[in-house]
């Protein structure tokens, strides 16, 4: 059977301690990012097709912090790092250099969106929203908004990245979002969304968004 982060037919290399396989994927990671444009932009993992090395005791929590081993990583430039490696295939994450691929477990979304500005842009308004890795990401129809259904019942949205990775947006962001929201047909229904980058986003149907109020 294979193992968590394993697909099918991945055969993992030899495992080793977990102390030693964080410290060759840092020199790794650090190595492909440096030889990166000079060190500018993000590595291409699109590209990247390792060897599947087996899972490391990594889990992004659903508040964003990252955990090693069970204890938080406090520093915020090795999170960084190893945030331009991460990559989603299958519905699982994988943290990628051009040599080796190990699983990591994320409760809920890799990135959290912690700020907000809203810009006056070519389309109308545009609104941009920082990472907790300290990425500015717009908000248009490369970069999708979607709200999903909370448990309690409330709406959770979520910012698309890059590729298969999204960045929940925090409650505080979320009602500003919902004040600066407005009604607008879609496929004949009126919605309620919010309007950023040339593509308006609904969040919910109209009428319960009236009744609500």
């Amino acid at each position: 059977m294979a193992k968590q982060g394993q697909t099918s037919g991945e055969k993992p290399q030899e495992s080793m301690p977990e102390g030693n396989k964080l410290e060759g994927l840092t020199v790794a990671a650090r190595e492909a990012v440096n030889a990166t444009a000079a060190g500018k932009g993000l590595p291409p993992v699109h590209l990247w097709n390792p060897p599947f090395c087996g899972d490391l005791d990594m889990r992004i929590a659903s508040d964003g912090t990252w955990f090693y081993m069970g204890t938080p990583i406090g520093r915020p430039a090795l999170v960084r790092l190893f945030s331009t490696i991460l990559k989603r295939e299958d519905g699982k994450h994988f943290l990628v250099t051009p040599v080796e691929k190990v699983g990591i477990r994320v409760d809920d979304a890799p990135f959290m969106a912690v700020e907000m500005q809203s810009e006056a842009g070519d389309r109308g308004r545009l609104l941009r929203f920082r990472t907790n890795v300290d990425d500015w990401v717009p908000c248009d129809d490369g970069h999708r908004l979607r709200f999903a259904v909370a448990a309690d019942g409330g709406l959770t949205p979520y910012l698309h990245v890059r590729a298969d990775l999204w960045a929940k947006v925090t409650r505080a962001l979320y009602y500003d979002l919902v004040d600066m929201g407005e009604e607008r047909v879609v496929d004949g229904e009126p919605m309620f969304g919010v309007y950023s980058g040339g593509a308006f986003f609904a969040m919910a149907d109209a009428k319960q968004v009236r009744d609500a109020l």
